[in-house]
C-alpha cells in the first residue's frame, strides 16, 4: 500500500516539469518578440499601377 510519501516526489517532478515548460515558453516568447516586425513596416499600401510596373 502506498502512503503519502509518494506525493512529494511526484509533486517535485511535476514542479520541475512545470518550471521547464515555463522556461521554454519564455524563451519562445522572447524569440518571437526579437523577430517581430512592427506593424507600421508591414501595412504600407502600394498602388496597383506601381506593383504591376515592377512585374514587367
Amino acid at each position: 500500500m502506498r502512503g503519502q510519501s509518494d506525493n512529494p516526489a511526484t509533486s517535485r517532478g511535476e514542479q520541475a516539469e512545470a518550471a521547464e515548460r515555463e522556461a521554454a515558453r519564455r524563451r519562445l516568447l522572447d524569440l518571437a518578440e526579437a523577430e517581430r516586425v512592427p506593424v507600421e513596416e508591414t501595412t504600407r499600401a502600394v498602388s496597383d499601377r506601381r506593383w504591376l510596373r515592377g512585374q514587367r
